[in-house]
């Protein structure tokens, strides 16, 4: 099968390649994914440059991506939830099998039959971004009708589901994003909509809820002054001296890392078809392409999600 793939770590340019693969094995549980359109995240650059390395070890090569959608081809001798010719989508676990490829095999618990309403693009473009939102939000934050929410780069693939997803819950909804960007946040749900360019979030009138960071750095550190005792910061980086800025600003404190599920993308799938939730698609590449794609993710220039077009 053809592949997007890394033999060792490095910058984009030195070490992803396009080529022949192995077919992977289906184990009793997985089902096996052609996959017919893949999606890029930040995740995906950062894992080829070795970054990670140290917290997850992993075999090369390495098939690179993270989320697909595509027919199920076949099946484990003890899977329950699907049959061939289901069209799924994953957030793949791309230890064992990645996404950029012609074929996939996950576990059936990391799967879900893909929104009706969407087509191969639209879907694929979804799960990893979608589950963060979620579990952030939801699970994370609690959040709820009426509460005040903060949510950082608006116009990311994260922040623009999270807009949306926020919306559905009912809360009033803040959001930084460049001045280009503000129509299409406006247009997810975004009540307020701050430029981080000429102004300061800090200087939006009143408390916040809850804030989603998915930044760090110095937005992290000046997202403590805007929650209201009793808030939650919900970050998806690393939160330095995490308990003692919790306990300093009477908050909570939830840094976490997003978790494939099968079941809460069932439950993503339900509010997409429900018109609640949509995703945004900035530009596509055909597979050859991968490393364009992974240097436009790098660049941070996207608004919205960069899809691969595997087959």
């Amino acid at each position: 099968m053809r592949a997007a793939y890394i033999e060792a770590y490095g910058a984009i340019d030195d070490v992803v390649r396009v080529g022949e693969r192995p077919e992977p094995t289906v184990g009793a549980t997985e089902v096996l994914i052609g996959v017919r359109r893949a999606s890029v995240n930040p995740i995906d650059h950062i894992v080829a440059s070795g970054a990670l390395q140290a917290v997850n070890p992993v075999a090369m090569p390495l098939v690179l991506g993270n989320d697909a959608a595509g027919v199920v081809v076949a099946t484990g001798e003890a899977v329950t939830r699907f049959e061939i010719g289901d069209e799924v989508y994953s957030r793949v676990h791309p230890t064992t099998s990645g996404a950029f490829a012609d074929y996939v095999a996950v576990e059936q618990d990391l799967v879900a039959l893909k929104p009706a309403s969407l087509d191969f693009d639209e879907a694929a473009s979804l799960p990893l971004v979608a589950l963060t939102a979620w579990q952030g939000l939801v699970e994370r934050a609690g959040l709820s009708a009426g509460q005040r929410v903060l949510i950082h780069a608006g116009s990311g693939g994260v922040g623009s589901i999270a807009i949306q997803l926020a919306r559905h819950l009912g809360a009033q909804i803040t959001t930084t994003v460049s001045a280009d960007a503000a129509e299409q946040a406006r247009e997810h749900g975004a009540h307020q909509v701050v430029d981080y360019r000429t102004r300061k979030f800090e200087e939006v009138d009143g408390e916040f809820d809850v804030v989603l960071d998915t930044l760090g750095g110095e937005t992290q550190e000046r997202s403590y002054g805007v929650l209201k005792r009793g808030g939650v910061l919900v970050s998806t980086v690393f939160v330095p001296k995490a308990q003692e800025m919790a306990a300093r600003h009477g908050i909570r404190v939830e840094p976490f890392f997003m978790r494939p599920s099968g079941e809460q993308l069932e439950r993503l799938a339900a509010l997409v078809d429900a018109g609640a939730v949509r995703p945004y698609l900035d530009r596509s590449y055909d597979l050859d392409e991968t490393m364009d794609a992974l240097r436009y993710s790098a660049s941070k220039r996207a608004k919205g999600k960069i899809v691969i077009n595997v087959s």
